[in-house]
């Protein structure tokens, strides 16, 4: 039996909006009835994050997205598209996958150990950057960055991973063989995991298979 013809379209619209963004567009070329109801903005707001009006309203992006673009075409602007957000110091981009939010925060937001020192480090501007500046590490012989993030405005039910987003420009000197220290937790909570990782593997360096 052709359930299209048993089901009203608002229905199966439902039933698509219970699965994820890429179960809706692979049943969109099922057939016409099912295009039309995984199209539809009560799928497509689903798979947007709830608070994602507030998001667009106190970004710096043009807040007419919300009504300018259907609920499918501002899911996809939002993961393609990271709009900055907290008075510029952060960003949010959606998980193509799964909708769920992507935070980058700026870098004058984190604790830069002798960050405001300008023989150590200095604050410039790279063209790929999504924020108005970066911290350019000139030397130092302490390497200490810390940052932190409310968790109340992660999604939810979500695994996270923290990365430290970088770039060398000059020189790599002291990173291709001196191991560097990651670690997260949570404030208050004593029990920190940390890593030691090597920013910049020398090409003779064993690596893990």
């Amino acid at each position: 039996m052709d359930i299209t013809f048993v089901l009203p379209p608002e229905c199966i619209s439902r039933i698509i909006s219970l699965t994820t963004p890429r179960d809706a567009c692979r049943s969109s070329i099922a057939c016409p009835i099912f295009k039309s109801a995984a199209d539809s903005d009560y799928v497509w707001e689903k798979f947007l994050p709830s608070d994602y009006k507030q998001i667009i309203s106190d970004s710096v992006s043009d807040s007419s997205l919300i009504t300018s673009l259907s609920k499918k075409d501002l899911y996809f602007h939002l993961c393609h598209n990271p709009i900055i957000v907290n008075n510029g110091t952060m960003s949010i981009v959606l998980d193509k996958e799964s909708g769920k939010k992507c935070f980058m925060v700026r870098a004058r937001e984190f604790y830069i150990e002798w960050g405001n020192t300008p023989s150590y480090w200095i604050w410039s501007y790279l063209p790929e950057s999504r924020f108005a500046e970066v911290a350019e590490l000139k030397l130092v012989w302490w390497f200490e960055i810390k940052g932190r993030i409310e968790t109340k405005i992660l999604s939810l039910k979500t695994i996270y991973a923290a990365y430290l987003v970088f770039k060398f420009v000059d020189t790599r000197y002291g990173f291709e063989r001196r191991p560097i220290e990651f670690g997260v937790y949570f404030e208050g909570n004593d029990t920190e995991e940390r890593y030691r990782v090597v920013l910049d593997l020398p090409k003779d360096m064993p690596q893990l298979s």
